[in-house]
């Protein structure tokens, strides 16, 4: 069970540091002190549902083709492996994130539509959580540890992000702070795809 809960957090933890669309939004308003707590659950909420559907849908679908259980192994594995060392490719050009100048407050309702826009708008998110996230979790002895351990990585770094932006803002300006994360990333993702390939 601990190694499933594991094995999720650290896989989630890999893809949702990157720096990105969500992550940019999120930190921007952090920063801003504008409704960042709530975008922080919002963006919990969606990674959560994402993964569950991908981790208990493609469950029972792997679980009767053998064949599909194959190829969600291997393409999984190929895809950390990928994404390792695009990861290792960003931390040798690094790319300070640029806090997005403000245009004044706006209200709750039309930043929770912008971050689920952000969001459920970006085909990264199905490829990283459906896809990636839930074939790899479908083929864990516990499922649903996996699961919660994605979602427990999704709420540390959301509601990190709302909370210590403010603090975190000198070093998130840093590329040095972006090349630690991404080597963290990349070390991550061959760590869980040489585990894919050998269990």
């Amino acid at each position: 069970m601990w190694q499933s809960y594991l094995n999720g957090l650290l896989v989630a933890a890999g893809l949702i540091v990157a720096l990105g669309a969500q992550n940019a939004f999120v930190l921007a308003q952090s920063l801003r002190r504008e409704h960042h707590l709530p975008v922080a659950a919002l963006c919990v909420l969606c990674d959560a549902l994402l993964v569950a559907a991908g981790v208990f849908g493609l469950a029972t679908l792997l679980a009767q083709n053998p064949v599909l259980l194959g190829i969600a192994r291997w393409g999984g594995a190929a895809f950390l492996l990928w994404y390792g060392v695009k990861a290792l490719r960003r931390a040798l050009n690094p790319q300070a994130l640029n806090e997005a100048a403000g245009a004044g407050p706006r209200s709750r309702r039309a930043v929770l539509l912008a971050a689920l826009a952000v969001t459920l708008l970006n085909p990264h998110v199905y490829l990283d959580t459906v896809l990636l996230i839930g074939s790899l979790g479908a083929q864990q002895t516990v499922p649903g540890a996996y699961a919660l351990g994605a979602a427990s990585a999704s709420l540390l770094w959301f509601f990190t992000l709302a909370l210590g932006a403010a603090w975190l803002a000198p070093w998130l300006a840093r590329p040095t702070t972006w090349r630690l994360l991404d080597l963290s990333v990349a070390l991550m993702m061959f760590a869980v795809a040489g585990q894919l390939l050998t269990g």
